[in-house]
């Protein structure tokens, strides 16, 4: 039976739930409290948390018996604290992360190109969820227990950044040799580097998956290792590489863009790129390995930030869980 949901996060993830709900009946409600289901998406750990936790937060203001669905990615430690906290409220919770499975389509978020993992300990809750789940992903999968969703999805996102940093270096090195090169197919080991190849031919670098949701995904599976002491340098390299794309002005391109970062000057700047924005990232000398000349760090305080904490300059890896630490 349709009823009324309301949607709290990332505008592109929101557009395709309410694709997907839309045709089978349900009402979009602006107001989150009124709402029979809540889905939520953030690819910031404070963002997130303030949603469930702030003060006009959904723990506080969701309606009684209220069905919350997370589609973010984030940690099983705070998916367990959030489910929780849910029920202490009288409200249930599913956790289901999204996994984009190949990010060099232009429009990521169609059905056959979502999947979801579902993890919850409320049986009833957990078939409800996977109804409305399935109106707008092609898989849905049960995971098990609160977390186990969170994890299945950090180990998504390692395969998809291996692949989509393997392919940007593949065809940097293949194209070592000039134009001639570029203008033969990059040999391939795996289906989705070779799409991810093709993107980087074509210069295919629009997509609603972004480098910045890209990033959250990369930090949120980074804060999995984390909790569990685990050092995953080719995740940590590829999630410097998104950050210095998203300083000098990538944020909002697609994966395949990643591959600028090993191209010359020029195809930066044909792409609306700025290495001028990266300096505070190099230290005094102001280089990286193209040799590209830097000017001033206006750049950066245009990104948004503050000040640049080479560590974590865009606030991704503040981690999960902060709510119970206050």
């Amino acid at each position: 039976m349709a009823g009324t949901f309301a949607y709290l996060g990332v505008g592109v993830v929101g557009n395709a739930v309410e694709r997907g709900l839309a045709p089978l009946g349900w009402e979009h409600l602006d107001d989150a409290g009124d709402a029979d289901v809540v889905f939520t998406c953030f690819t910031h750990a404070g963002a997130l948390e303030d949603a469930y936790f702030d003060t006009d937060g959904l723990v506080k203001r969701a309606r009684t018996g209220a069905l919350l669905v997370d589609l973010s990615a984030s940690t099983p430690s705070f998916s367990r604290e959030l489910s929780a906290v849910a029920t202490v409220n009288d409200l249930r919770f599913v956790e289901a992360p999204i996994v984009v499975k190949d990010p060099s389509l232009a429009r990521a978020f169609v059905p056959e190109n979502v999947e979801c993992y579902l993890a919850g300990d409320d049986d009833g809750a957990l078939g409800e969820a996977e109804a409305l789940v399935a109106s707008f992903a092609g898989s849905v999968r049960r995971a098990g227990a609160n977390g186990m969703a969170q994890l299945a999805k950090a180990a998504c996102t390692a395969q998809i950044a291996a692949q989509v940093l393997a392919a940007a270096e593949s065809y940097a090195l293949f194209s070592l040799a000039g134009a001639s090169a570029r203008e033969s197919a990059v040999p391939e080991q795996a289906p989705l580097i070779g799409r991810m190849l093709a993107a980087v031919a074509d210069d295919d670098f629009e997509g609603d998956y972004t480098i910045e949701l890209f990033m959250g995904d990369v930090a949120a599976a980074m804060t999995v290792a984390d909790d569990e002491n685990l050092i995953l340098p080719q995740l940590e390299a590829t999630m410097h590489l998104l950050e210095v794309l998203a300083v000098i002005g990538g944020a909002d391109m697609a994966p395949a863009a990643l591959s600028l970062l090993y191209r010359d000057e020029q195809a930066s700047a044909d792409n609306g790129l700025d290495w001028t924005r990266a300096a505070g990232l190099f230290g005094e000398a102001g280089d990286h390995d193209h040799h590209h000349e830097h000017g001033g760090e206006e750049g950066i305080e245009d990104y948004g930030l503050d000040e640049y904490d080479e560590n974590d300059p865009f606030g991704f890896a503040g981690g999960f869980g902060g709510y119970s630490a206050n």
